[in-house]
C-alpha cells in the first residue's frame, strides 16, 4: 500500500443506523469508505473498489454475510482483503463459522467504537 493511497474499507450492513455511523467513524480515521446494504451489492462493489478491508454484517436479507465472505475468499483478487464480521449473532458456532470462512475478527453488536477502530488500524497496518 503506497503512502498516497489511504486504505479503503467496504462497509456492509442492511441497517442505515449502523452503516452511517460506521462510515463516519472510519472516514474520521482517514480511510476511504464505500457502503453496501446487501450481500449482492457488496460483491458488486468489491470488483470496483477493491477494498483492503470489509466490515461485514452476518444477518442480511437474501445473501447473508457468511456467504459473502465465502465468495470473497474464493476470488483470488481479494486474497489480501481482510474481513471483520460485525454482527448480533454471537453464539460460539456463529463465531466458529466466521473464522472458518476466513474472517480475521468476529465482533458482536453492540460494539465499542474505540475497540473497532483499534482492530481496523491493526489489521490495515499489517496488511
Amino acid at each position: 500500500m503506497s503512502l498516497e493511497k489511504k486504505a479503503s474499507i467496504l462497509l456492509v450492513d442492511d441497517e442505515p443506523n449502523i452503516l452511517v455511523p460506521l462510515e463516519f467513524l472510519v472516514k474520521q480515521q482517514g480511510y476511504q469508505a464505500e457502503k453496501a446494504t446487501s450481500g449482492q451489492e457488496a460483491l458488486d462493489k468489491m470488483s470496483v473498489c477493491l477494498p483492503d478491508l470489509v466490515i461485514l454484517d452476518v444477518m442480511m436479507p437474501g445473501m447473508d454475510g457468511f456467504e459473502v465472505a465465502r465468495r470473497i475468499r474464493q476470488d483470488e483478487r481479494f486474497e489480501n482483503t481482510r474481513i471483520i464480521f460485525l454482527t448480533a449473532k454471537g453464539s460460539q458456532s456463529d463465531r466458529q463459522s466466521g473464522y472458518s470462512i476466513g474472517g480475521e475478527v468476529y465482533l458482536v453488536k453492540p460494539f465499542d467504537n474505540n475497540e473497532l477502530i483499534d482492530i481496523v488500524n491493526e489489521l490495515l497496518a499489517f496488511g
